[in-house]
């Protein structure tokens, strides 16, 4: 274990709904220019080191992580289709047989990893994964299955189904998002299904890219949802026009919250609501890649506009709020991680307006990052040998 005092870079925004920009990328490319709707300033609203790190262990192009419940355990996913888990109380690997094949290349391959809200009680655990279909298509899936641990060192996932899968299968490796959130009560499974670099498809609710699907944890539509009437697969839809999300997470007030890519430019944090059609591809922040603007948002539009926009973007891996005692400073705020951007971003929150507060320099493109019970943050850095860091407070 290699263990370091961090002394970040941090920026501070003056305006509510603005944001910090930096030299970064939203998807692939860079991109350099103005921050669009931000003020700059040196000013930080703490001093000294927020957090010491350390590391425990590398992986291989890990995607996502999750703390099994009771154990302590960190579980994660590798994209090319292997499942880990460190036991956090004395840094010992375990390996997961079980694992899904996967369509792995470009951005697609093993996904998200949860824990049902009731896990200890039936021990069921659920994957998303791209999967591969005919005529050259694929698309992402959701499988649920049983996590049986009867050595320290392994476990094995029973009886995987998948549960769940995006409509339609298409061609192209990128855009499927496919994060997973259980509702606070525990009944409802949101998953975040990209747009699979298709555009259109976004505002077509006779499918299921670049939507938001509430589910029943049986991978069911569930009931209430704003399209319930039409036939499959628009009933499972919560909320539409969405490009890219790789972050989705519930606050402490019960609020759904996503944060996701846009194009060259307008990466977006949005509160999701029921039925809610936040743009995608008609409007954003950013231009087309391949040439070409895009109407910003308007007071006037149809659209949801984003509660935050960025340009430069800051090109988020995943986003996790801050629930626990660890860091006081920080709960209630929102930690993104930064690809591109190579940063852990804080932002906070006054009801549902937000802005970026902090920006601590990380040195390495960040997939993921995800609050421990003890209160500790952890996150993977990205890439093959990707590193698991652990930030706890420091002083």
């Amino acid at each position: 274990m290699i263990k370091r005092i961090i002394t970040p870079a941090v920026l501070s925004c003056a305006l509510a709904f603005a944001s910090c920009g930096a030299n970064s990328a939203g998807d692939s490319s860079t991109q350099t220019g103005p921050a669009s709707t931000s003020s700059l300033t040196q000013a930080s609203e703490e001093s000294g080191s927020p957090f010491t790190i350390e590391t425990l262990g590398r992986f291989d192009e890990p995607w996502a992580a999750a703390f099994e419940p009771g154990t302590g355990n960190l579980f994660i996913t590798e994209k090319s289709g292997s499942i880990k888990f460190v036991q956090t109380a004395n840094g010992r690997l375990g390996f997961v047989s079980g694992v899904p094949d996967v369509d792995y290349g470009g951005q697609g391959g093993l996904g998200d990893i949860a824990f049902a809200p009731d896990y200890q009680k039936n021990r069921q655990i659920y994957l998303s994964w791209a999967e591969a279909g005919e005529d050259n298509t694929r698309g992402a899936v959701v499988g649920r299955g049983t996590l049986v641990c009867e050595e320290h060192d392994s476990c094995e996932i029973r009886n995987l189904q998948v549960i769940w899968q995006q409509f339609p299968k298409v061609t192209g490796q990128g855009h499927y998002s496919h994060r997973l959130a259980f509702s606070p009560d525990g009944k409802y499974l949101f998953v975040a299904s990209g747009d699979r670099q298709k555009l259109e498809p976004a505002q077509d609710l006779s499918n299921t890219l670049g939507t938001i699907v509430r589910l029943n944890l049986d991978g069911s539509p569930a009931q209430g949802n704003p399209l319930a009437g039409r036939d499959t697969p628009s009933h499972d839809i919560w909320s539409y026009g969405h490009r890219n999300i790789l972050g989705i997470e519930f606050d402490a007030e019960g609020r759904l919250w996503a944060v996701e890519h846009g194009p060259k430019g307008g990466d977006e944090l949005n509160l999701i609501k029921a039925g809610a059609n936040y743009g995608w591809p008609e409007r954003s922040g950013g231009d087309h890649y391949r040439g070409g603007a895009i109407p910003d948002h308007g007071p006037d539009d149809p659209y949801t506009s984003p509660v935050i926009d960025w340009t430069p973007v800051i090109a988020p891996g995943d986003m996790t709020f801050v629930k626990g005692a660890g860091f006081p400073v920080w709960q209630g705020n929102l930690l993104i991680a930064g690809l591109k951007t190579q940063a852990l971003i804080r932002v906070a929150f006054d009801e549902t307006a937000a802005r970026e507060v902090a920006r601590y320099n990380m040195d390495r493109r960040i997939r993921a990052v995800v609050e421990g019970p003890d209160g500790a943050i952890w996150i993977l850095e990205d890439g093959q040998g990707g590193r698991l860091l652990k930030l706890a407070p420091s002083g």
